[in-house]
């Protein structure tokens, strides 16, 4: 890379020799409000313009801080957005239990789940096209961000599964049956919509939950023959 690749290159992603920050610190209030504040204007711009056109000036200019600041939290563009990905599905996942907090029936867990990610996808519109880049910028935050949330999905299907709530089936092929559910009913209902019914949306998939795709009609004259066997 010649010397002129080089300053076009730090001018958009930041300087290649800035020194990594560390992964762990103890940052003060202060710190942990500014980091705060350089993560949300990194969903905005990743949003906006996409990992590729998104640069660190861009960033620090929306979260209004010195350039030089950002390279106290971050070392480059790339941690910027790994630590954004993962900071999302932290985040999506602490409301969603916090939106479960009293309930102990595994039916009310799955509305109250789905109604939690509805409202956490309405109010961050960009989560979307942040994590679906991240497969291709950098595929291990991508992985992570599914395993995470399938794993304690898994977790809870099978303890209700045990507690007889459900229907004992894999626990991680039923997670992720629910999770795509909700990862597309979130983007055709939520996202594609400038006022979205959330209620609306979430008693039909719990329809859809609690009774499948058959009939009632057709289950119950289904039990009917196999009781006359």
């Amino acid at each position: 890379m010649d010397s002129l690749t080089r300053g076009r290159w730090a001018a958009k992603n930041g300087a290649m020799n800035q020194p990594a920050a560390p992964e762990e610190r103890t940052l003060t209030e202060r710190g942990r409000r500014t980091r705060q504040k350089l993560l949300e204007a990194a969903e905005a711009v990743f949003g906006e313009r996409g990992y590729e056109h998104a640069s660190v000036a861009e960033i620090t200019q929306r979260a209004g801080v010195a350039q030089g600041t950002f390279y106290v939290y971050f070392p480059d563009k790339l941690t910027v957005f790994v630590k954004l990905v993962d900071d999302l599905g932290d985040r999506l996942r602490a409301e969603i239990r916090q939106g479960l907090q009293g309930l102990t029936d595994r039916i009310d867990v799955e509305r109250e789940g789905f109604r939690s990610f509805f409202k956490f996808v309405a109010r961050h519109r960009a989560l979307y096209r942040i994590v679906r880049q991240a497969e291709f910028v950098d595929r291990a935050v991508f992985e992570r961000y599914y395993r995470r949330m399938g794993d304690a999905y898994a977790k809870g299907l099978k303890a209700a599964a045990e507690k007889g709530q459900i229907e004992p089936l894999d626990p991680e092929i039923t997670a992720y049956s629910l999770m795509g559910l909700a990862d597309f009913l979130g983007m055709r209902f939520i996202l594609w919509e400038s006022a979205p019914q959330i209620d609306r949306v979430v008693e039909q998939a719990m329809e859809l939950i609690r009774h499948g795709l058959e009939p009632a009609a057709r289950r119950e004259a289904a039990k009917a023959g196999a009781k006359k066997r």
